[in-house]
């Protein structure tokens, strides 16, 4: 009885930045789990592997190739999404990111940038959706932030802020979207993904990370996807304006990205 809890039968969902890594992993995850699928990126490539696998688990896919930093792409995404799987159960907001830079180099648009990314596309993208998601029996929202968002890291400061934000933003719109709709959020720690590519070549830097890890390894996206069935499950239907740490019990981060002083 309790693994039929974190079935997703006859749901739908959304996922951002599905072209691959932690967002391709929680398509596949949640098709796995019963979910029809829509999924948005840059590379039409990269999606249609993915709708591949998702309709070879029996489930619909839809592929919506398109720029997420655009806010108005990212709104006619949740609606092709309600339109063509006829409803909408699940948002997740995976896309995001911000490429390290020193202080001085964090000019203020290059901030607003990193905020308009990380935090205003899932605005966006969880406003559009949520009318749909109100005409079923509500839903769930799953934000993808960061351990960065609550630690300190050198050369992360727009990053870091950024996550910041999308974890408070879990907890403020959890509570206006209450009792219907669930809002949460996942801390992720350092995932091997083609993010960490440089990372991972890089044997020094890659067992710094490591050894800054309580379970001396780095995580896998599959391991952020099953926490992200959870929260859009049943099994997680108690659960709303959290932020879940999935990070290997990480504190201090310990990364040295070798960025000049300032």
């Amino acid at each position: 009885m309790i693994l039929d809890m974190f079935r997703l039968d006859g749901r739908a969902a959304v996922v951002t930045g599905a072209g691959r890594g932690i967002g391709a992993a929680t398509a596949l995850a949640l098709a796995e789990a019963g979910a029809d699928v829509a999924i948005a990126a840059r590379t039409t490539e990269q999606l249609d592997e993915v709708a591949g696998k998702i309709r070879a688990l029996g489930r619909k896919a839809v592929t919506v190739p398109c720029d997420l930093s655009d806010l108005a792409a990212v709104t006619a995404f949740a609606e092709t999404a309600a339109s063509e799987l006829g409803r909408l159960d699940i948002v997740v907001n995976n896309v995001g990111g911000t490429m390290p830079n020193t202080f001085m180099t964090t000019t203020p648009d290059f901030l607003e940038e990193a905020f308009r990314f990380n935090v205003s596309t899932a605005h966006a993208l969880t406003q559009a959706a949520v009318p749909h998601m109100l005409r079923n029996d509500g839903g769930s929202v799953v934000n993808i932030s960061s351990m960065m968002g609550r630690t300190a890291g050198r050369g992360f400061l727009a990053y870091g802020t950024a996550k910041a934000a999308l974890a408070h933003w879990t907890r403020l719109a959890a509570t206006d979207l209450s009792p219907r709709i669930r809002v949460n959020g996942i801390a992720v720690g350092s995932v091997l993904t083609s993010a960490l590519d440089v990372v991972a070549q890089q044997p020094e830097i890659k067992k710094k990370m490591e050894d800054a890890t309580p379970l001396h390894r780095l995580g896998e996206p599959w391991e952020i996807a099953a926490a992200i069935v959870y929260l859009s499950s049943r099994a997680g239907s108690y659960v709303t304006g959290k932020v879940l740490e999935v990070d290997g019990g990480i504190e201090h981060p310990n990364l040295e990205l070798g960025l000049p002083d300032l």
